[in-house]
């Protein structure tokens, strides 16, 4: 794992100025949001955690993709609420967050799809999925789009991996899953805080979500905190997440994902 200095520069700043200002208080969606908002303007970088072959704990807080902006506001809010600050604590959290029981052990420890990701870190007590609660309606979908595309991924050119990422698709298949469609939003919206997890849905063949985000609130309407690969940057989106929805037909609606306080370690 290699680790450059900046980066840790980066963690010991954002962990050490919360602590100084006793930020430890704070709600944990508060600290969602304010921990993304520090990385607003940060450039994209498409597939960031696709290093090679051999598998290893990819950190980066210099740039980012959709996913890695909401890994790491978890962890850091996590790391305030707990003033924790050592650059090790930070490691082990991110790993925990970002595989599968918590511990990277091959590619196909990753949780690739968000719908697994959201699943595994409920059962560790990080966020709650509360889709169902506020609306969302049951759907059942075939993934395989690592598979379908293994060209495209040099791990899966190992057949052990290949053969063990078709085994955790064929599971991940069999799962019912909710989200709300994108013409019940504004009922729900009401329901959704800052810092909530928004994960688009798609009708894009193989895939759970297409893209993923953070609540925030501007005025009385939900706005979508991401890593824009259409900006190039961490943006705050202009329009409304009911508009950004309605943008494209192929995203279908949305599933919630709600960060915990997290327990003392």
């Amino acid at each position: 794992m290699h680790i450059c200095p900046e980066d840790r520069r980066i963690c010991a700043s954002i962990l050490e100025t919360a602590r100084e200002r006793g930020e430890c208080t704070k709600p944990i969606s508060t600290l969602v949001v304010a921990t993304a908002r520090l990385f607003l303007g940060a450039p994209y970088e498409a597939g960031s955690l696709e290093r090679g072959c051999a598998e290893s704990l990819v950190v980066n807080l210099r740039t980012f993709d959709c996913m890695t902006l909401v890994e790491n506001a978890l962890v850091l809010a996590g790391l305030i609420r707990r003033e924790r600050t050592a650059f090790e604590d930070y490691l082990a959290a991110l790993e925990h967050i970002r595989y599968r029981r918590g511990r990277c052990d091959g590619y196909d420890s990753r949780l690739h799809y968000f719908t697994d990701w959201l699943r595994d870190n409920a059962q560790k007590g990080l966020v709650s999925d509360i889709t169902g609660t506020i609306g969302g309606i049951p759907f059942r979908k075939p993934l395989h789009a690592l598979t379908s595309r293994r060209e495209d991924r040099p791990a899966l050119l190992d057949p052990r991996v290949y053969r063990r990422m078709v085994m955790i698709e064929g599971r991940c298949s069999r799962r019912t899953l909710r989200h709300i469609p994108k013409a019940d939003i504004e009922r729900a919206e009401g329901k959704i805080d800052a810092g909530d997890i928004i994960a688009i849905t798609t009708d894009k063949t193989g895939l759970d979500v297409s893209h993923v985000g953070i609540a925030v609130r501007i005025g009385e309407r939900l706005h979508l905190l991401h890593a824009s690969s259409r900006a190039g940057r961490v943006i705050v989106s202009e329009v409304t997440l009911v508009g950004y929805l309605m943008a494209r037909r192929s995203r279908a609606g949305v599933i919630v994902g709600r960060a915990l306080p997290p327990e003392p370690r």
